[in-house]
């Protein structure tokens, strides 16, 4: 047993050269001969930088190959600084196994025609550079709002239900056709695969007209609608990358939580109560607000927090892998993330020049607005 006493521990490190007792010295890295050469686009930030720092940090993985317009912080990466819409992101590529497309621009104030002239132009390079040099795996990552959030859904979906999203949420439009791009590119390029990763409603660091929901000082409620909520933390998002990046899993498959909450048990843990409106108010008055720019997302995004598009996670499971995260871990998380923003009018208090919130979050307040100058018209109406 070793003595307690440290400065005696110190000493026996002094005059004992086993390795037992030998200070532990940070020895560098050996050569990894295996695994493959995985290429990362978007790494620079959000969950590209989080995936990059993964995979650099494992020893499953030969190489990392880091891409975006500039350079992040992982230095254990070989780092490509150019635009992923450039056909030069070939060269790049040469030599990875496989690429994992990260680098989309779904923020909620981009130009919609800008922001799809990115997604959808990028993905189609990064697809044809990769089966150029002989990458013979694509990893895309979308969202499970592609299968779309309708009053009929199936609780949970199948993971190979019928996609029946429409393009009126923000930039469900642009994964649909991510989507249609990657369906395409293997008889197009005989020997390149391509796996579609779909996260549910994802929390941390992310902002998204889905997350501001919970910004909002009440949730609204659309009445007679069936909102369910099933969470991903980025976290889990990025293991299942991995899992996908290591070929441990193929196809296409959702990822999240296991189950899902029910918006009652979302606002008894949340401790936020709800506001409560007609749907023909709800919706006309979102519609009404992003055309007039006060929203900057579309009266579609309600639709998610309106009706259930919970998925199974069965694929990944089969694969061995498991939710570290549960939904009540990380509805939490998300309440601790948003913790003191307030989103009101179109804008978040307290934050100079930040603009509107997504229709999902900013009309609660604006629609709750409009209903008390409708009680106020009704009331004079009747003196």
């Amino acid at each position: 047993m070793s003595s307690p006493d440290p400065q005696v521990r110190a000493a026996r490190n002094l005059t004992d050269p086993s390795p037992e007792s030998t200070p532990e010295k940070k020895r560098p890295r050996p050569p990894r001969n295996r695994g493959p050469v995985v290429a990362v686009t978007g790494a620079a930030t959000g969950i590209g930088e989080l995936l990059t720092a993964h995979l650099a940090a494992s020893d499953a993985i030969k190489q990392v190959i880091a891409i975006d317009e500039r350079r992040g912080e992982v230095s254990e990466a070989t780092w490509h600084i150019l635009d992923v819409r450039d056909p030069a992101i070939a060269e790049k590529l040469r030599g990875a196994d496989v690429v994992v497309h990260l680098a989309l621009d779904l923020d909620l104030e981009t130009d919609p025609a800008a922001r799809t002239a990115y997604n959808v132009r990028g993905t189609q390079t990064v697809l044809t550079a990769a089966a150029a040099v002989g990458v013979h795996r694509v990893v895309l990552c979308t969202s499970a709002m592609v299968y779309g959030a309708l009053a009929d859904n199936d609780v949970p979906l199948s993971e190979d239900a019928e996609l029946r999203a429409t393009a009126e949420a923000t930039g469900v439009g642009d994964l649909l056709e991510i989507e249609r791009l990657g369906r395409r590119a293997p008889r197009a390029h005989p020997g390149l695969n391509v796996t579609v990763v779909r996260p549910t409603v994802l929390v941390g660091g992310t902002d998204t007209a889905l997350t501001r929901y919970f910004e909002s000082p009440r949730l609204l409620v659309v009445a007679g609608s069936r909102p369910t909520w099933q969470f991903c933390h980025v976290e889990d998002l990025v293991t299942a990358l991995e899992y996908a990046a290591l070929e441990k899993i193929d196809g296409e498959f959702a990822v999240g939580c296991d189950g899902w909450l029910e918006q009652e048990e979302v606002e008894e843990l949340s401790g936020v109560r709800r506001m409560e409106l007609p749907s023909a108010v709800a919706l006309g008055a979102a519609a009404r607000l992003h055309r007039i720019g006060l929203t900057p997302s579309p009266a579609g995004d309600l639709a998610y927090t309106m009706h259930p598009w919970v998925v199974s996670v069965s694929r990944l499971h089969d694969a061995g892998w498991r939710p570290k995260w549960t939904n009540e871990g990380v509805l939490g998380a998300l309440l601790e993330e948003v913790e003191g923003r307030h989103t009101l009018a179109g804008r978040r208090l307290g934050r100079k020049d930040a603009t509107a919130a997504g229709a999902a979050g900013a009309t609660v307040a604006l629609l709750g607005a409009a209903a008390v100058v409708r009680r106020a018209r009704k009331a004079r109406r009747r003196i």
